[in-house]
């Protein structure tokens, strides 16, 4: 039995902003319309557009650029590895493994010349 005046409601401004995705034609409209503006609205109408200049900056060098093709948005997140990625991938971490195995097998061999070399010197010394 839980009472309804003891749930917290959620607040909108906390909540978790997703991000905005805009196509070229709206990009393009956005464009036009901060061009038309008197010089001192330009900040106030970005504000309540929730733009931020270097935006529109990017937008015009994209459009000049790549045309209205380069402001279509681009898909999002990390592009999927084919099979040579991922084989290249493999073979990389398996070479530096074995790298790092050979040089451990390279300094026990190391180790093991020194630890004959001191046994060496010391059976001749104490045997003169």
């Amino acid at each position: 039995m839980t009472d309804q005046s003891e749930e917290v409601p959620p607040e909108p401004a906390l909540e978790r902003r997703t991000r905005r995705r805009f196509s070229s034609a709206e990009k393009q409209r956005l464009l036009a319309e901060h061009d038309a503006l008197p010089k001192g609205e330009k900040s106030a109408w970005l504000r309540q557009q929730g733009l931020y200049v270097s935006q529109l900056a990017n937008w015009r060098k994209t459009l000049e650029e790549e045309g209205n093709q380069g402001l279509e948005p681009k898909p999002g997140g990390r592009q999927a590895k084919d099979s040579r990625d991922r084989r290249i991938e493999q073979l990389e971490k398996e070479k530096a493994r074995l790298e790092h195995r050979a040089k451990v097998a390279e300094d026990l061999v190391e180790l093991q010349k020194k630890l004959a070399n001191l046994t060496e010197d010391v059976r001749n010394g104490s045997s003169q």
